[in-house]
């Protein structure tokens, strides 16, 4: 993913000042910091593990990150402390695909209209390449979550781990009678690197801590389809 970011980013002319990889997990604190300071913003796509540390790195250097990994919902609230102190910048979401970000839009418009259907009983399914650690992933969570909301009722996720898979998203409502499904399918990693790139360049010269999600209509607004 983070060639790809790379990429992206030479096609647009930005300029990549440097890159992280798993060998530098044993580079000090203090040379990882001193490596970001004068950058613009860094982007990480990484493992879960790593995101305590990458993100205590960007807020000493004063660079906004945008964090792109899954898996970390369980120390959101340590993270969000580290960057309160710091007085940084944070972007986060569980899919920086725009597709994805459409795609949670209409599964909530969906909720809504069978939140009084008592026959109908969503469910969710969701399959990813095998090298993928967390299950269910973060985009799956999240829709779990918005259509759980628009119906007040628990939605049971599957999840499959095999060969390449991208990415693919069901949202399904099953009743005796018929069944409706709404699906999201990855065909490549570009719609998550480009939603990546669009966020931050969004970022740049802002504080505070942001769910892509929540701000997505003001980086369109901003930027135009990222």
């Amino acid at each position: 993913m983070g060639q790809l970011v790379a990429k992206l980013s030479n096609e647009q002319g930005h300029e990549v000042a440097g890159t992280f990889v798993s060998g530098d997990k044993d580079r000090s604190a203090e040379d990882f910091v001193n490596s970001l300071r004068g950058c613009d913003v860094a982007i990480d796509f990484s493992v879960a593990a790593a995101v305590p540390r990458s993100v205590d790195a960007c807020a000493r250097a004063g660079v906004p990150l945008v964090e792109g990994t899954t898996g970390w919902n369980d120390e959101l609230d340590d993270i969000k402390k580290i960057v309160i102190e710091h007085d940084g910048a944070l972007i986060y979401g569980a899919n920086f695909s725009v597709g994805v970000l459409v795609f949670y839009r209409i599964a909530a418009r969906a909720a809504e209209l069978f939140r009084g259907l008592e026959s109908y009983d969503a469910y969710i399914e969701e399959a990813h390449h095998k090298r993928k650690l967390d299950a269910p992933s973060g985009t799956a969570v999240q829709l779990r979550d918005i259509v759980a909301e628009g119906l007040n009722r628990e939605v049971p996720v599957t999840s499959t781990r095999a060969g390449y898979i991208p990415g693919t998203h069901r949202l399904g409502f099953d009743s005796a009678a018929d069944q409706i499904t709404l699906t999201h399918t990855a065909r490549s990693r570009e719609g998550f690197a480009a939603g990546a790139l669009g966020a931050a360049r969004w970022i740049v010269g802002r504080k505070g801590i942001y769910e892509f999600s929540e701000v997505f209509d003001e980086i369109i607004g901003t930027h135009g389809d990222v």
